[in-house]
């Protein structure tokens, strides 16, 4: 028999006494819950919650127009801004904190610079500025807000030769500039200042060096045109010594600060012996080579290879240093190699070889870390997939590995003890 439907008005009622229909003036599915926008709560009820079992604090305005983490927000505004308020002192102190340091360093740096100049056509020059390689690596550590720093520093470094001038903080300036552009060139390839590739090595050589420095070379040779210290026809060489100066110093700091910073000494104290010993004998044998009547400085390279082969940056950037700074104390004194010629011979000479020497043991050295990178990648993925092996097929990878060791290769056992193993891991 069909049900007759019950006529407007009536509701039917269920066995436990609740309607189950809508009555009058309620829409179809009065009996269901109604949303939480529209349900009213009534008292001694829990509130329903927001929709999908969300925490009211991450609903948003669900309810009441504002959310738990809102109205925390708002109470909680007034001290954040009192707390920010007074981080801000904290941090300026902290900024020139580090200004103060960067100048310091700088200053440090420069004083060391100026214990060796030439007079190349009335101006004085500096054949490996060292405060170029520290303002280039304080760059990279802290970031371009310690610029002003880099300023102060060599400010400071002009009043111990001269009366500082409008053109002084123009060469100041020109400081400045060349290493922020060389760290701005160097951001712009995706340089790492870890030098643990070889596009990082040739990066800090052509950008960071050769190319960055120019901007200094350009406006301290400006400097000294525009206060009449130099001619016009003396402005090229004096540019490429003060150019050839600044890059020797980021060539040979940056690498050495590098190792400062972030050592990878042997383990072993035969290996640190080692490293001590090749350090002792670069020095002996450059020093030999330089004093002697007879052009030997070719002497070095060897040693510089060594070091960037068995201990990588860690090795090759103290050499570097002890090579260039004998150097360049010959040719100041105009000994050895560099006796009996002109300033401008020296000065080739003298900038060729250093920056020869930079570059064998900074290229070498990030072509061997690079390397040993690659090996231990190789390495970590066969030993994963020997593991994802084992799991597979238990004993698989241990059954192999045991044939291998009773079977030996085509080389014999001579294959399985090569010394040479593992040369230039550090």
């Amino acid at each position: 028999m069909t049900p007759r439907p019950d006529p407007p008005g009536r509701r039917r009622h269920r066995p436990d006494g609740r309607p189950s229909g809508p009555g009058p003036g309620r829409p179809p599915g009065a009996h269901e819950p109604a949303p939480p926008e529209e349900a009213a709560p009534s008292e001694g009820s829990v509130p329903p919650g927001p929709p999908g079992g969300a925490s009211p604090e991450r609903t948003g305005s669900w309810r009441a127009g504002l959310s738990l983490e809102q109205l925390r927000r708002a109470a909680g505004a007034g001290p954040r801004r009192e707390g920010r308020a007074a981080a801000a002192p904290v941090r300026a102190l902290r900024l020139a904190t580090l200004i103060l340091a960067v100048a310091l360093a700088y200053y440090g740096a420069g004083r060391l610079g100026l214990l060796r100049q030439v007079v190349i056509e009335g101006a004085t020059v500096t054949p490996l500025w060292l405060p170029s390689g520290v303002a280039l690596a304080a760059l990279f550590t802290f970031g371009p807000r310690i610029a002003p720093g880099i300023a102060l520093g060599m400010l400071a470094v002009t009043s111990t030769i001269s009366p500082v001038t409008a053109f002084s903080v123009l060469t100041a300036v020109g400081n400045t500039l060349a290493p922020l552009t060389s760290w701005y060139l160097l951001r712009l390839v995706g340089f790492r200042p870890s030098l643990e590739r070889l596009r990082d090595g040739l990066a800090l050589v052509f950008l960071g060096a050769l190319g960055g420095m120019t901007v200094s070379a350009a406006a301290g040779t400006g400097t000294l045109l525009a206060t009449g210290k130099i001619s016009p026809v003396d402005v090229w060489p004096v540019w490429a010594a003060w150019w050839a100066g600044d890059a020797l110093g980021v060539l040979v700091v940056v690498p050495l600060l590098v190792v400062l910073v972030r050592p990878r000494l042997p383990r072993d104290a035969l290996g640190r012996t080692e490293l001590l010993g090749l350090l002792a004998v670069t020095g002996t044998l450059t020093s030999v080579a330089i004093y002697s009547p007879l052009d030997l400085l070719f002497l070095a390279f060897p040693l510089l290879i060594w070091a960037a082969l068995r201990f990588e940056l860690t090795g090759s950037a103290p050499a570097a240093l002890i090579v260039a700074v004998l150097a360049v104390t010959a040719a100041v004194d105009e000994e050895g190699p560099f006796a009996g010629r002109g300033v401008g011979s020296v000065m080739l000479n003298l900038q060729a070889f250093n920056v020869s020497v930079a570059l064998t043991g900074l290229l070498l050295s990030s072509l061997m870390t690079e390397r040993r990178h690659i090996r231990e990648r190789i390495e970590d993925a066969c030993q994963e997939l020997a593991e994802v092996v084992d799991t597979l097929a238990p004993g698989a990878a241990g059954r192999r590995a045991g044939r291998a060791e009773e079977e030996p290769g085509p080389e014999g056992d001579e294959g399985r003890g090569r010394t040479g193993a593992g040369w230039g891991a550090g």
